[in-house]
């Protein structure tokens, strides 16, 4: 698979810097801008897959730059902000922001919130598309599930959950990791989704013969091990 395109674009050196020796740990390949102009011509120029957008910057702010972005592309955007006021993060969703992160950030936590980000917005760029686990076939591009030859009527959201925890086999995962990873950072929903998606999952699993592998971890929440529970 190709390295997935990462382009920061923020007046903070430091920061730029930063975000690049945490993606290159990764294997991203990434790109930077210090204002919102040169952002825009680094879109252009190399069709990045995910932007991490700061607001305050010369020349052309970060409103302006996303606003410009999504005039003409579908690149998922996390934007970067010094304000936590609830009005910012409104506004950064209206303008149809993926995600929002208040400085200073933990950068492994900004590297968390990339890769759920990508795994919910573009799937195929963040896992090889046709993966086998088990008695599972998953199309991850079309979010299509085979158990055993046969197709199965999976929702996505029910693909993306068991296609996470069977990839991560043995560990144990809280609900609300799940959702973070899964659903996104900005779901605010109830936590007890995990809780519907994971029986509806054993439920149709049971149909084709099939013991269902994710366990409950009873106070905590779940893992893909070795039989169901």
């Amino acid at each position: 698979m190709r390295p997935i395109k990462l382009l920061t674009i923020d007046d903070d050196e430091h920061v730029c810097e930063l975000i690049r020796l945490y993606a290159e740990l990764e294997g991203y390949e990434v790109y930077a801008a210090h204002d919102g102009a040169g952002g825009l011509e680094l879109v252009y120029d190399e069709s990045p897959d995910m932007i991490v957008l700061d607001i305050m910057m010369p020349e052309m702010d970060g409103w302006a730059a996303c606003e410009q972005i999504r005039k003409e592309f579908a690149t998922p955007v996390i934007m970067l902000s010094g304000k936590g006021e609830s009005y910012d993060k409104l506004r950064g969703f209206e303008l149809g922001v993926d995600d929002y992160i208040v400085k200073p950030f933990d950068p492994k936590e900004l590297m968390a919130r990339i890769r759920a980000v990508l795994r919910r917005t573009n799937p195929s760029l963040y896992h090889e598309e046709i993966v086998k686990l088990d008695e599972l076939l998953f199309d991850m591009r079309h979010l299509q599930l085979t158990v055993n030859g046969e197709n199965a009527m999976f929702a996505p959201k029910e693909i993306e959950l068991l296609y996470f925890l069977a990839s991560n086999r043995n560990r144990v995962f809280t609900r609300q990791q799940l959702l973070d990873q899964v659903w996104g950072f900005d779901y605010d929903g109830d936590p007890r989704t995990v809780d519907v998606h994971v029986k509806r999952i054993r439920e149709k699993l049971r149909q084709f013969g099939i013991e269902c592998k994710v366990e409950t971890i009873r106070g905590i929440g779940y893992k893909y091990g070795e039989g169901g529970g």
